[in-house]
């Protein structure tokens, strides 16, 4: 939490405080272990001038290891793949078209023209900052996280809902904005994944 202090401090919204609640620490560190995972549900992403939205058929996440099928006509009509980890990515398009880079963002960026931040949205999406990167967090009165804010992103948690037994409350829908650009995820299911 020491490298909280680096981003800029602006005023929190009204209601919002930056003193977490007493059992954050412990519920931060279920949320992090809950790192194997699938969930489906709705994932729109909106910039100057253009919009478009898909649906996820299922993200799997396997440690630091993802895969996300989308459909719709976000990267084009049809079902597009994205398999990564950590500094690398897979992107498949609908027509079979296969790219990898070892800038994930980028690549997403090249193909799509979407500024996407896949490697954050992994924590993001789980009510975590990401471990690259300094962090503000923010708590509503009832003591959920109610707001990250991250690499010039501020994240901002809508709903909550206890998705999974012997979990924490995970999201049901967050918003990423940085900017005029806007990324909306709405998770209509939650479950534990093992490959065991």
């Amino acid at each position: 939490m020491a490298g909280c202090a680096t981003v800029r401090q602006e005023p929190l919204p009204d209601g919002l405080t930056d003193q977490p609640p007493a059992d954050w620490a412990e519920r931060q560190a279920s949320l992090q272990r809950f790192n194997q995972w699938q969930l489906t549900g709705k994932l729109a992403v909106r910039q100057p001038g253009e919009s478009a939205s898909a649906m996820i058929n299922q993200w799997l996440q396997d440690n630091e290891h993802y895969q996300l099928a989308l459909s719709s006509s976000f990267l084009g009509m049809g079902r597009t793949r994205l398999e990564g980890s950590p500094g690398f990515i897979e992107l498949e398009l609908p027509d079979g078209e296969t790219y990898s880079s070892s800038d994930p963002q980028g690549l997403i960026y090249a193909a799509t023209g979407w500024e996407l931040p896949i490697e954050a949205l992994v924590w993001w999406v789980r009510g975590l900052p990401s471990p690259e990167g300094d962090f503000r967090l923010a708590f509503d009165p009832q003591g959920d996280l109610a707001q990250i804010e991250q690499s010039g992103w501020t994240i901002r948690y809508e709903r909550w809902r206890d998705f999974v037994d012997g979990q924490p409350s995970l999201p049901a829908r967050l918003t990423a904005r940085k900017g005029e650009k806007l990324v909306r995820l709405v998770v209509s299911s939650w479950q534990p994944h093992s490959d065991s």
